[in-house]
């Protein structure tokens, strides 16, 4: 399928095999529909789910086609995707305490406002914050959070460190999407050069910032209740561990 798709403000053309569409989003879209009328049951707004990998698989990407295709479908419930984007420190904090260099990080993010926000969910008229990629600096409540299923996309919300690590008992499901070291490198390389950088500053930005928060991530998160892994296609395959 292919379907028009708008993230971070730009309009693309995105492709996703059928074989996944079937095997993949359908049945984890109707898995979220009825994990949500069993919450609802106990008198809870809404269904939280995590979406954790690392930079580079398309997050925010797959949440947009989970939201058009539950629109698709009268039995699914409707998705909200939510970024944490929204989180990062402002960057005046970060330069106060030397961390613009490596935004992105962990640390640069404000942990105990994204717990806050997290608290809210179950209230009908919860908010959500944006990141501004003019001002490169969140504003707060600047999304309205509408639908029944949130889906939570970000780098670090499984990662089993300090401060985090309970994060995992803040949602109803969680999904992790893990990908090879290799390929996420060239979609990493290749999104900053789109972004004007010459091939010699990408490949120095992913060996500084995006490489290692891409092993951090793939290393330090917790098992989710569904572990996804892209190909070099940009398909799925669903993670079995091992017994």
């Amino acid at each position: 399928m292919n379907v028009e798709l708008r993230v971070n403000g730009f309009s693309y053309i995105a492709s996703f095999p059928d074989r996944d569409i079937k095997d993949i989003h359908l049945p984890l879209l109707h898995r979220l529909t009825q994990l949500l009328k069993q919450k609802q049951r106990e008198h809870q707004q809404r269904l939280v789910v995590f979406l954790a990998a690392p930079p580079g698989i398309g997050k925010s990407t797959l949440t947009e086609f989970w939201q058009i295709l539950a629109k698709q479908d009268t039995e699914l419930q409707d998705v909200q995707g939510l970024p944490m984007d929204g989180f990062h420190h402002y960057n005046s904090y970060l330069d106060e305490h030397h961390l613009r260099g490596r935004k992105g990080a962990p640390d640069t993010y404000n942990l105990e406002l994204l717990k806050e926000y997290l608290a809210e969910l179950q209230n009908p008229q919860a908010t959500w914050p944006a990141y501004d990629r003019n001002l490169h600096d969140p504003v707060q409540d600047a999304i309205e959070v509408t639908s029944p299923i949130v889906v939570i996309e970000g780098n670090w919300l499984l990662l089993q460190e300090a401060g985090w690590q309970d994060l995992i008992n803040r949602c109803d499901y969680s999904i992790f999407i893990a990908g090879d070291i290799n390929n996420l490198k060239q979609r990493l390389v290749s999104r900053k050069m789109k972004g004007g950088l010459s091939k010699e500053d990408a490949e120095r930005f992913f060996e500084k910032s995006d490489g290692p928060n891409v092993m951090r991530v793939l290393e330090r998160s917790h098992q989710a209740d569904l572990t996804l892994m892209m190909q070099e296609d940009g398909s799925y395959l669903i993670h079995q561990p091992r017994a």
